[in-house]
């Protein structure tokens, strides 16, 4: 299995959370997911969460990495200096907060965490669906005539 990966130095202001939904944008676009494809708003909502958990929690420097397989699945991983485990929590009614890893846990295909180095690790997997020929760019609706 062939993997390019990208990363980005993150630090620990709130403010680099929009910096990292911008680069991960022109990366997902670079690796040929384009901004109009559901994977790429799914992956940057994904990003945005893991990144913002991250700075707000921590308040310590992340790093953001995107791992392209040549199956098309996409990996992110933020890695942070806390050794503190996730704590997933539930929001209630009008909580503005504590929906970030219900919201991983909804749009990934896997995720998890690991210790990174004297931190830890949170991953995020979202497999790409393959394009077939009657989904793909240019396809033809049955019962339709291409003009």
């Amino acid at each position: 299995m062939q993997v390019l990966q990208v990363q980005l130095e993150v630090g620990p202001d709130p403010a680099e959370v929009g910096r990292a939904r911008r680069w991960a944008r022109s990366r997902l676009a670079g690796s040929g997911i384009g901004d109009d494809e559901p994977l790429a708003e799914t992956l940057v909502l994904l990003i945005s969460e893991l990144v913002t958990n991250a700075v707000v929690h921590t308040g310590c420097p992340a790093v953001l990495r995107m791992l392209f397989a040549a199956e098309g699945g996409v990996r992110v991983e933020v890695a942070d200096a806390s050794d503190r485990p996730p704590q997933p929590r539930h929001a209630e009614g009008e909580d503005t907060n504590g929906r970030g890893l219900e919201l991983v846990d909804g749009l990934a295909d896997r995720w998890g965490w690991q210790r990174e180095g004297a931190g830890k690790s949170i991953w995020c997997e979202v497999d790409r669906a393959p394009v077939t020929p009657a989904s793909g760019p240019g396809a033809v609706a049955p019962g339709r005539v291409r003009c």
